[in-house]
């Protein structure tokens, strides 16, 4: 009980997120209204996702420097359940957008860069797909796995904050935190930040553990 802790905080957090996101009192927002919840849903996903991104280009350049394959299957392992977190997050984004700008999609600087980034990493599981050779692959993943975290981070943290966007905090815009999160909101939305991390790092590991298992398997 004493090692699964976190993993337990993860549930109660994220459970804790979802009641109190949809019953808990929000500020009455012009245009935002009632979507507002959605901070509690959105936002915490794409932290997930890019703690996530960040923990898998750790294993990269750990293994670049070793080349312990144990570490590439972290790398690889965290990149899948992220891209999981980040199609849920795109999913709940296009809906905010529906009800709060009138389409699913618009042509904003940041829902194309963050398009551009899942596409970006979409293509890493595809590279490690057409290479057959396990250590080259695991070589040749690290390093475009380096490649991809710098794309991100200029496509949805760089870019946007360099011209307009619709989205909070970028292109001039105020970020929520400065206008409409007061203190009931966050007192739902940090939990739900750290729940689902903590959720995406415990499938994280559950998936890291079933390969090494399918490994040992395939070389007994």
């Amino acid at each position: 009980m004493a090692k699964n802790w976190w993993k337990i905080a993860g549930i109660l957090l994220v459970a804790y997120s979802i009641v109190g996101g949809f019953l808990i009192p929000v500020p009455e927002m012009p245009i935002l209204n009632e979507t507002i919840r959605n901070t509690y849903f959105h936002i915490p996903m794409w932290f997930a996702m890019m703690a996530l991104l960040t923990y898998s280009l750790f294993n990269s350049i750990k293994f670049l420097s070793g080349f312990d394959l144990s570490l590439d299957n972290k790398a690889d392992q965290s990149v899948q359940v992220s891209l999981f977190l980040g199609a849920l997050g795109l999913l709940t984004g296009m809906l905010w957008a529906q009800f709060t700008w009138g389409s699913f999609w618009t042509n904003d600087v940041k829902l194309n860069g963050t398009a551009i980034s899942l596409l970006t990493y979409f293509a890493y599981v595809i590279l490690r797909g057409s290479i057959e050779d396990e250590n080259r692959k695991a070589k040749v993943a690290a390093v475009y796995n380096i490649f991809a975290w710098v794309m991100m981070i200029v496509f949805i943290m760089v870019i946007p904050r360099m011209t307009d966007s619709l989205h909070p905090g970028n292109g001039g815009n105020p970020a929520f935190g400065s206008y409409d999160m007061d203190n009931t909101m966050r007192a739902v939305f940090y939990p739900a930040v750290v729940g689902w991390i903590l959720i995406g790092a415990w499938i994280t590991n559950l998936k890291i553990r079933i390969k090494n298992i399918e490994n040992k398997q395939n070389y007994a």
